[in-house]
C-alpha cells in the first residue's frame, strides 16, 4: 500500500493506493508540502518479537 500525505496551513490530506504506479502518478500532480510512504506489513512473528529487559 503506498500512502500520500499533503501538508497545508491548515489541514492534512492523505491518500491510499494500491500500487506504486499509480501513486506516483498522483504524487507528480498534487501540489504543496508532500510525502509519498510505503506501507510494510510485517507478518513474521519472529520479525516482530521484541524483548524488554529492566
Amino acid at each position: 500500500m503506498w500512502i500520500i500525505t499533503v501538508h497545508s496551513n491548515k489541514n492534512v490530506k492523505m491518500f491510499e493506493f494500491e500500487t506504486e504506479q499509480e501513486a506516483k502518478l498522483t504524487f507528480e500532480e498534487v501540489q504543496g508540502c508532500k510525502f509519498l510512504t510505503e506501507v510494510v506489513y510485517l507478518n513474521n512473528r519472529q520479525l516482530t518479537r521484541s524483548k524488554i529487559y529492566s
